[in-house]
């Protein structure tokens, strides 16, 4: 099949050459044109490196804890709720006690089950104290769920679990940053103004999805946490729960499911008076919140990628104006309607997809920064990169066509007039 003239590599090839020549001397108002290109592309490339990064380390952390993991929680909203103003419907149910964790472990079908609480607090030790951070509140059997290993000392015994006894197993990061050289193991250290003896030091997984901040700086006993600490019973307070190998996780969860209503005397007519949520709702709800998030770049990406397509539009309208004699010379030396059209879509293709490289070099830069700040390890979202190249060379020839056609419609003779 024959590749008609004005599409050739070679004529292409001549058209980009003269559209880079005519940047060249005008660089202030080229550098000016694609600014809103390289604005949009760069923040939607920064946007789509953080939310692919945290995406992968929210589901290594989820493969970490297994599939088949799930909690039972007092209610499960997608948006935390306001402890002190709760809806009725909320009130009304009761909170989740020790008992019911102890009889659903007991269930054929379940491996594991532990009641867990996460409470906000500070860590501290010698003057030295941690920001506001993550302690967890659960048992010996912690990284079962959350993966990680014990690096130094021992986890809880089942007399001090029993007995909710002051004793704490250290994030490795904050001994590091409470003791450095001094051995931690039985110092007191003080966890929201309770004193506590580390017992042991944790290291968690090395890409375990947490927030700077709100990594989880020491593990106690439930039951010490439920004694001597203030937590929200809503929002961080819940039961996790792993299967048996070989039982599913809606098997798993019918089962608790039961146990949890004839607990809590519910009637066949009652609706449960407790939520489930899995890895899956889990992955769902960070996609969901995610998804708006990055909805919200796209438009306000869209909304500079179209200042960048008007200033496009602009600037070659001008540029027909000031190049009319030329148009002019190149018609009465042969010139086609076609060769002058594709010509000045090129030149706008040439602008927009210059803006585009940069504004995708400049986002992924970004992106990578923010990701590692965060403690992700995010990969470069190629599929976006390939779709921000297309997009922003058609933005030039969208809006460049006006002006091309303008272009290609001069009449010689009056062009070769033109002052």
């Amino acid at each position: 099949m024959r590749v008609p003239a004005w599409i050739s590599p070679e004529r292409v090839g001549e058209n980009v050459v003269i559209a880079l020549d005519t940047l060249r001397a005008s660089k202030m108002r080229s550098a000016l044109t694609i600014l809103g290109v390289v604005i949009g592309v760069s923040t939607v490339m920064t946007m789509a490196s953080i939310v692919a990064g945290l995406r992968d380390q929210i589901v290594h952390t989820l493969e970490i804890a297994g599939p088949t993991t799930f909690y039972v929680m007092r209610v499960f909203s997608q948006t935390p709720l306001n402890p002190d103003r709760l809806p009725k419907w909320v009130r009304v149910r009761p909170e989740l006690v020790p008992a019911e964790a102890d009889r659903i472990s007991q269930l054929p079908q379940i491996q594991y089950a532990g009641m867990w609480a996460q409470v906000f607090s500070r860590v501290e030790f010698g003057g030295v104290r941690t920001q506001q951070t993550t302690v967890m509140a659960s048992d010996d059997r912690f990284t079962e769920i959350q993966g990680g290993d014990l690096t130094e000392g021992r986890w809880f015994t089942k007399a001090e679990l029993k007995a909710g006894s002051a004793v704490a197993v250290l994030d490795a990061g904050v001994t590091r940053k409470l003791f450095g050289e001094i051995d931690p193991l039985d110092k007191w250290v003080r966890i929201s103004g309770r004193p506590a003896r580390v017992i042991g030091v944790y290291q968690p997984e090395a890409n375990i999805f947490q927030p700077p901040g709100q990594e989880v700086s020491a593990i106690v006993p439930y039951l010490m946490a439920d004694h001597q600490m203030q937590y929200d019973r809503t929002n961080g307070l819940f039961i996790a729960i792993k299967p048996r190998p070989g039982v599913t996780v809606t098997d798993a969860q019918e089962a608790v499911t039961v146990a949890m209503r004839e607990m809590r005397r519910l009637r066949p007519g009652d609706h449960d008076s407790f939520d489930m949520m899995t890895q899956d709702q889990i992955l769902d709800t960070f996609n969901k919140i995610t998804g708006v998030f990055f909805l919200v770049m796209i438009v306000l990406s869209g909304v500079a990628l179209l200042v960048g397509g008007i200033g496009v539009m602009a600037i070659m309208m001008i540029s027909v104006t000031e190049r009319t004699k030329e148009i002019g010379i190149r018609k009465a030396i042969g010139a086609t309607q076609r060769d002058i059209q594709t010509q000045f879509l090129v030149e706008a293709a040439t602008l927009t997809g210059m803006g585009g490289a940069i504004g995708i070099a400049i986002g992924l830069i970004l992106g990578k920064l923010v990701t590692m700040l965060m403690s992700i390890d995010a990969s470069p979202p190629l599929d976006l990169t390939l779709l921000a190249v297309f997009v922003s060379v058609s933005i030039g020839l969208v809006f460049g066509f006006l002006p091309a056609r303008r272009a290609a419609r001069l009449d010689p003779i009056d062009a070769l007039r033109y002052e």
